[in-house]
């Protein structure tokens, strides 16, 4: 599970500052996908940069598996991020000279211990991976090999090679057409239901926000409203929904924590 709690997040601008994130709190439970829109320039990166531990807010806590987080030096960071935290970046940086397989494998020599020992580990569960995103055929081809699809899909793959327990996942769809960009999501709702994690998914592409469990809508940095998506409300049983809150206006509404 992932929690902000009243997060703000500054950036210098001159002689003043800029509010980029404010007064946001935001819980995302196990098995969910939480779509965050708005318009460009609300803070929705910022936001996710703050829950990845890329950057640390001003103030508030982010807390991830009961760990809060902001306290922690580079290296506890790092760490986390490696063992917590998968990240599919909105292109998909794969190296262009490893193979798909390979770009899963290499997340297990980030620096754990003994990781020439669980190579072969590492091979097998890669290989789960690629299959489990509909890529077991691919497995050996390179980026310029595979379609913008395709390599959204290794992106995916790499993202919980760690077996993270929070994803969180930059404007997947934003190179892909409809089709497309409908099977990218319904692949990270489905990877996030069987693997337990907690989602966070940016996008601007509204479409398919109805298929997420929660849709948080930041405006000038600040949480406008939070509702259920139609995935918590298809379900009679499952994981909470996310709660979001913020300084909104009068006519937000707040998602509160209930059985979905």
């Amino acid at each position: 599970m992932i929690t902000l709690d009243d997060v703000t997040l500054t950036f210098p601008d001159g002689d003043t500052r800029v509010t980029a994130v404010d007064h946001v709190s935001l819980t995302a439970h196990p098995g969910t996908v939480t779509g965050i829109t708005g318009p460009s320039g609300s803070g929705k990166s910022s936001l996710l940069a703050v829950a990845a531990t890329l950057i640390t807010p001003d103030s508030g806590r982010v807390i991830i598996d009961g760990v809060e987080t902001t306290g922690l030096g580079a290296g506890d960071a790092s760490r986390l991020r490696r063992d917590s935290i998968g990240i599919v970046f909105q292109q998909s940086n794969l190296l262009p000279s490893l193979t798909a397989r390979e770009q899963l494998m290499v997340m297990n020599e980030l620096g754990a211990k003994h990781s020439r020992s669980r190579r072969a580990e590492a091979a097998t569960h890669a290989d789960d991976l690629l299959a489990s995103v509909g890529l077991a055929d691919q497995r050996g081809k390179r980026p310029h090999q595979l379609s913008g699809g395709q390599r959204q899909r290794v992106n995916i793959a790499r993202a919980l090679m760690n077996d993270p327990s929070v994803l969180l996942v930059d404007e997947p769809t934003s190179a892909l057409d409809q089709e497309r960009g409908a099977e990218i999501i319904e692949l990270i709702l489905r990877l996030s239901a069987e693997r337990s994690t907690s989602t966070l998914l940016v996008t601007h592409d509204l479409v398919h926000l109805p298929r997420m469990h929660a849709v948080v809508r930041i405006v000038d940095g600040r949480v406008e409203s939070a509702t259920a998506g139609g995935a918590a409300a298809a379900s009679s049983t499952g994981p909470a929904p996310t709660s979001a809150t913020g300084p909104a206006p009068a006519s937000a509404s707040r998602l509160q924590p209930t059985d979905a």
